[in-house]
């Protein structure tokens, strides 16, 4: 299988489609928030303010942290539980908890993309990749199958980070009656919803 775990054995070689279409269900509910408010980028509040000394210094510890942690699980799935999606949340929650303490991203439409459509698309790629060397669809070579394993785990972690950050910021927004993601059009060209 490529790893020694047989949960991650599982669920990202012998039942790969079941992982893949669980990626897919949160690329789902992401594009019906788009399809809902549109999508240019990432807009943030206009009022955050920085956050205080404590807040800072906490933020800029343990953010790290988390980062090493979401990193960590994601190794460890090869041995032991752990793996994309316990990963995914703790970079997902390091994104709440910046966003939370004032700190605001400042990413373009083309990275906030990406991070979210990498986990998808890295299984579809290889899906592609494998079909077209005469293997079956999402089929790992032998030798390679633990660092390929790797790979997509790796794209999935981080476009579940970035889905639940997402998840979390847009609605917390919407909340306060901001719109998060907006329809620009040109000047003079605009057009009803």
């Amino acid at each position: 299988s490529g790893v020694e775990h047989p949960v991650t054995a599982v669920l990202l070689n012998f039942r790969g489609y079941d992982t893949w279409l669980e990626v897919g269900v949160l690329l789902l509910a992401m594009l019906g928030i788009f399809a809902a408010g549109g999508f240019i980028g990432y807009r943030g509040d206009d009022d955050a303010g920085a956050p205080g000394i404590v807040l800072n210094w906490l933020v800029r510890f343990l953010v790290p942290l988390m980062v090493l942690t979401g990193g960590y699980l994601l190794w460890l799935g090869k041995f032991a539980p752990g793996g994309a999606f316990q990963s995914g949340v703790v970079l997902g929650a390091a994104g709440i908890f910046l966003h939370l303490a004032g700190f605001r991203f400042r990413l373009s439409t083309a990275a906030w993309k990406t991070g979210l459509l990498l986990g998808f698309g890295g299984f579809l790629l290889f899906g592609i990749a494998a079909w077209l060397t005469g293997r079956a669809f999402l089929e790992y070579p032998a030798g390679l199958a633990g660092g390929l394993i790797l790979a997509i785990e790796t794209a999935a972690a981080i476009s579940i980070g970035f889905t639940l950050a997402f998840f979390f910021i847009y609605l917390t927004t919407a909340d306060r009656g901001a719109p998060v993601w907006k329809n620009e059009h040109p000047a003079g060209g605009a057009h009803g919803h």
